[in-house]
């Protein structure tokens, strides 16, 4: 699987754990030059506290556009150490 955001891979990893159709990388796939950390958190009730990265490609930045799971509650560990898109990042095989 890939994920892509203005024309540039980001992210690349035959080990992918799909939750809720989300498809969750590891966090060693990622291309870390494009990521910075952001403070905007949410929660979910099953999964936990999600932190984001921002993607910064080509002089444009996509805010908030992934995220992770630092600390998963027990039924969501399988995605622990794992990264997620959207705002317009296409995942595809």
């Amino acid at each position: 699987m890939k994920a892509v955001w203005q024309g540039v891979t980001i992210a690349e990893s035959d080990d992918t754990v799909v939750v809720e159709g989300n498809h969750y990388f590891p966090l060693d796939s990622i291309q870390q030059e494009y990521f910075q950390e952001s403070d905007h958190q949410t929660s979910c009730s099953w999964k936990g506290t999600s932190n984001y990265y921002s993607i910064h490609v080509n002089g444009k930045t996509n805010d908030n556009a992934a995220w992770y799971y630092k600390d998963p509650k027990p039924d969501a560990s399988k995605i622990k150490d794992r990264i997620a898109f959207w705002r317009g990042v296409q995942v595809t095989d």
